[in-house]
């Protein structure tokens, strides 16, 4: 069986990231909704974010890892997550906003097999 990534990001997000990773050394998201932003990701060198029993492990974006609130994810259970990175300023601790843009999540529902193959391989709740 193939494995359904549950987060993802554009090309353009990942050719940042790469960016923000050879500048800064190993990163990490989190999604929650308790930021200005939303639901933003905000994007941490790795350590600089506590996680903690609360937060789920979705996967990972250019080999670093994507965590979101348990809670949140229960809202999100059915979408295959994306990250964008659009034009403008976070409100957050994000690393990448000083450079004038920030990291958004976009979204599409899972078809009904991939979310048949999703809940299957799931040892994250």
């Amino acid at each position: 069986m193939n494995e359904i990534k549950l987060v993802t990001a554009t090309i353009a997000a990942a050719t940042l990231l790469r960016e923000l990773i050879h500048a800064h050394g190993e990163l990490m998201f989190h999604l929650s909704g308790e930021h200005g932003d939303g639901s933003a990701p905000m994007c941490y060198v790795q350590g600089e974010h506590k996680i903690n029993e609360r937060d789920l492990r979705l996967g990972e974006i250019e080999g670093c890892p994507f965590f979101i609130e348990k809670d949140l994810y229960k809202d999100w259970s059915h979408s295959h997550l994306i990250i964008d990175v659009v034009e403008g300023h976070s409100s957050g601790f994000s690393i990448e906003s000083p450079r004038g843009v920030r990291f958004i999540i976009k979204s599409r529902l899972f078809t009904i097999e991939e979310l048949e193959k999703v809940k299957k391989q799931q040892v994250l709740l």
